[in-house]
């Protein structure tokens, strides 16, 4: 819950503040006399620009409009300000803040391991595995490792990699050739690109 006093808001139940595009909070969107600029860019609540002019002028047109005037880029040069009413401003920014979430897509690195002596069987069961991960658009890191007296068979069983990118060709590219990392070699699928 969120109570807006004389141009501050105090969030309840909550410890950290709503972050707005530009890196400002709720807390530090400044309005009305707390605008410290002796000029500013203004914008009417249309988006029209009404010019630069003091901040005094500002302020009676904001009051005019029966509306707040809020200080929307303070990095500028002058400051721009914009009239419009301030729980509305906050609504945008909430709004547009959750469709960037929405959009936002983070991609994983799900990886899948086995031992170079894996049965056909098997190697088919891990191959499904990482083609369910691949078409939800996921990376897919397949490690091969030895253990033991396996390390000296190292180049004879790269093959075994290879076979298994070889069977997810139609939807992966090899991201990354094979490589030792220990006693373990990898490589990294990555999904192809839709047309």
């Amino acid at each position: 819950m969120r109570l807006a006093l004389a141009g501050r808001v105090f969030c309840c139940g909550s410890s950290a503040p709503k972050h707005f595009q530009g890196g400002t909070t709720i807390s530090e969107v400044i309005t009305n006399e707390r605008i410290q600029a002796k000029e500013v860019r203004l914008i009417s609540e249309e988006g029209a620009q009404l010019g630069i002019m003091s901040i005094e002028e500002a302020r009676e047109k904001a009051e005019e409009a029966g509306q707040d005037l809020i200080l929307i880029a303070p990095q500028a040069n002058p400051p721009v300000c914009r009239i419009m009413e301030y729980s509305k401003y906050k609504y945008e920014q909430d709004r547009r803040e959750r469709k960037a979430k929405k959009n936002q897509r983070t991609v994983e690195v799900k990886e899948i391991r086995f031992s170079p002596n894996i049965d056909t069987n098997d190697l088919n069961t891990k191959s499904n595995a990482a083609r369910k991960f691949l078409e939800k658009g996921n990376r897919v890191k397949v490690t091969l490792r030895f253990r033991g007296r396996e390390m000296t068979h190292v180049n004879e069983t790269k093959g075994v990699l290879d076979e298994f990118a070889e069977t997810l060709t139609d939807i992966a590219t090899m991201d990354r050739a094979p490589k030792m990392e220990g006693r373990s070699m990898s490589i990294v699928l990555a999904p192809k690109q839709k047309k």
